[in-house]
């Protein structure tokens, strides 16, 4: 990595730059979060690399932010993200997992084995949608499959607008097809299951083997965790990238207009059904039955539309019962304090 970059070659932009005035900036340093780890953060600044440790005092921080921090070193405060993606936790726990901010692009790759799921896509483009970043979607493994453009075809039709690539992701010369959205201070996360090609398709782009991969299993094309933390790698001329782990479970909350995006086709439909309270299974002039029955639109689209839908709706309301429940908890700890200090005065 080389040892300085310029603000701009680091994603720095007009939305950041009108977060902070001239004696701010002037009387210190930005800095872009490159790692999270357990016990500190490590930032790329414009003189190089540098480590800050956490504390409970300071908000919330993912990969991809940008902070500012005192000439010692210390941190002064978070600036506003342009763009955020997050997940509910896995398993039972109630809480938001960040996992990027103020990325531009998303790679969204796909391989053409037996990792291919329309489903499983559209929950990822509701998740970017959602966040307001634009949706690649990398099918990998075009040269080991023998109906690409089939398969190419069923992506397209989710979206006539979607970003759609076919690649070799160890040939460079097939990768070359993604180089539009590459430019300086351009920002690119790369999401997918594990095993489809992410780390390999960086190292291609990136034209070295610094990341880690791993055959998949040849009995299922199940593959293997080889990336363990999100990480943000900046390259001169081409970009910054960012890696991140497979993710065997994606909990969407909070979703609902990234929903409406990726599904507009339904969206649309429900609009002009006679009935706004209409459920879609006996109703007359249901519009949703009608496309079902004309081919217009298919069943298993709908079924993973209401789906996502009926998840999102309970994960929200669960984090927010959450968020409420935490809120009177403070309350009647602040107040606890206050008699105290009260009855001792």
């Amino acid at each position: 990595m080389t040892n300085s970059f310029t603000l701009a070659e680091l994603g720095w932009g007009p939305f950041f730059q009108q977060q902070l005035t001239l004696e701010e900036l002037e009387a210190n340093t930005v800095a872009r979060v490159i790692s999270h780890h357990k016990s500190q953060l490590q930032l790329l600044a414009p003189l190089g690399e540098t480590a800050l440790h956490l504390s409970p005092t300071m908000p919330s921080l993912c990969v991809g932010d940008w902070i500012v921090i005192d000439q010692q070193g210390s941190f002064v405060r978070k600036l506003e993200r342009m763009t955020l993606f997050s997940r509910k936790s896995p398993g039972s726990s109630i809480n938001i997992q960040l996992l990027a901010a103020n990325i531009d692009t998303v790679f969204l790759v796909m391989s053409l084995n037996h990792d291919f799921n329309l489903s499983r896509l559209e929950r990822y483009l509701t998740l970017v949608n959602e966040a307001g970043a634009e949706p690649v979607v990398v099918l990998t493994k075009a040269d080991l499959c023998n109906h690409t453009e089939t398969l190419r075809n069923q992506v397209q039709q989710l979206g006539p607008l979607l970003n759609v690539v076919c690649v070799n992701a160890l040939d460079s010369d097939s990768t070359c097809s993604l180089r539009p959205w590459c430019a300086p201070g351009k920002t690119l996360a790369v999401l997918g299951s594990s095993g489809v090609g992410k780390s390999s398709l960086l190292n291609t782009l990136l034209g070295t083997g610094s990341l880690a991969t791993a055959r998949i299993r040849e009995d299922d094309s199940k593959g293997r965790h080889t990336t363990t933390a999100r990480s943000l790698h900046v390259v001169k001329n081409i970009g910054l990238f960012m890696d991140t782990p497979g993710m065997r479970e994606l909990q969407l909350s909070d979703v609902e207009e990234g929903l409406a995006v990726t599904f507009s086709d339904i969206d649309a439909l429900i609009q002009t059904c006679r009935f706004t309270d209409c459920s879609h299974k006996n109703e007359p002039g249901c519009a949703i039955l009608k496309a079902l029955k004309s081919g217009e639109l298919e069943e298993r689209r709908l079924q993973n539309y209401q789906k996502i839908s009926r998840e999102q709706a309970l994960n929200s309301a669960s984090l927010a019962q959450r968020r409420a429940k935490d809120k009177a908890l403070s309350k009647m700890y602040r107040a606890t304090l206050a008699g105290n200090m009260k009855r001792k005065t």
